[in-house]
């Protein structure tokens, strides 16, 4: 294993200069610096995170716990927090908990053990236990997608984004409307289909059929909208996110209904799949680098004790695109 006099024999400098530029911990020239890192990276030396964490204070490793890396949304956020974070000096620990207060549980168990020095997390629930325990431990957090009581949070307003989904469709002329989506537990899919329920009693109206379920997949999604269309024949089925839209698209094309001929679909994201779809989804847009970005420098401010930043302003935006028309 490559220690601190391997790296100062390489570079001909003394230990305690190597041990500086390692730690930044104080004043190194230029070029002596550049030396050191050059034997740093070829001799591949990789400090003691527990010992400098003692020394300093600091592990510089950051939590990151999200429900799901498999879903694009949670997928492109992870790589927004993990390439800010790099870039200021820390790393990610990214885990996924499954939508598990288990599995939640244990990761930030592992965090605590590995001593992080803060948090970024999509909890699975706003009293889960994993919360209280980084609460008590003094591990700052930034909630991310989902607020947490008293925490700082970054997060799109979802029942807007609800509204803006039900509006597109009223303006259409569409009456008869269902929604789908996973999922059922998320505090964002509740407050969508609680924007949606009350832009459409605006109109006098509800929606003709509600499927939730528990799973957020493809499949998962797709049986959803197959069962909502078994039940009821709407003119529009809104999906609380683009794969519930996408598996709504697919339903209807197992039914022989054409869409948007016979069915308009909208969706929840504006993830890259949504452009892959025939014809292309029309979709609410939330700005998920927008949010992972805002999320780092949030919790970084709360690590260095500064004054807690204001919530970033996060913009939704409809998409219009090809699988939504009239009536």
């Amino acid at each position: 294993m490559t220690k601190i006099r391997d790296i100062a024999k390489r570079a001909g400098a003394s230990i305690a200069t190597v041990s500086r530029v390692v730690n930044g911990s104080g004043y190194v020239s230029a070029g002596m610096r550049a030396r050191i890192e050059a034997a740093v990276r070829e001799l591949d030396y990789r400090p003691n995170a527990g010992a400098r964490a003692m020394r300093s204070g600091s592990s510089r490793m950051v939590g990151v716990l999200l429900p799901a890396l498999d879903v694009h949304f949670f997928g492109i956020l992870a790589h927004t927090v993990e390439q800010a974070l790099f870039a200021r000096g820390y790393q990610a620990m990214i885990c996924s908990t499954a939508e598990s207060p288990e599995h939640e549980a244990a990761y930030v168990g592992a965090m605590l053990a590995q001593q992080v020095d803060g948090v970024i997390m999509a909890a699975v629930a706003s009293d889960g236990a994993g919360v209280g325990r980084l609460v008590a431990a003094g591990v700052p957090i930034v909630a991310v997608d989902r607020a947490l009581p008293g925490l700082a949070a970054v997060a799109v307003d979802h029942h807007a984004g609800g509204r803006m989904l039900a509006r597109h469709l009223l303006d259409l002329g569409h009456r008869a409307i269902g929604v789908v989506g996973a999922p059922d537990h998320s505090a964002p899919v509740q407050e969508r289909l609680a924007g949606i329920t009350a832009e459409l009693a605006g109109a006098g109206l509800a929606p003709v059929a509600v499927r939730l379920g528990a799973e957020h997949g493809f499949e998962a999604c797709r049986a959803l909208a197959d069962a909502l269309l078994g039940e009821v024949l709407p003119t529009a089925i809104i999906g609380t996110t683009d794969m519930a839209a996408i598996g709504a698209i697919h339903a209807a094309a197992g039914r022989g209904l054409v869409v948007p001929r016979d069915l308009s679909v909208i969706g929840f994201d504006d993830l890259p799949a949504a452009r892959y779809t025939i014809p292309q989804l029309t979709t609410v847009a939330q700005p998920v680098r927008e949010i992972g970005q805002a999320a780092v420098e949030r919790l970084l401010a709360l690590m260095e004790g500064k004054p807690a930043l204001p919530p970033p302003v996060l913009a939704l935006r409809l998409v219009e695109r090809g699988t939504t028309g009239r009536v």
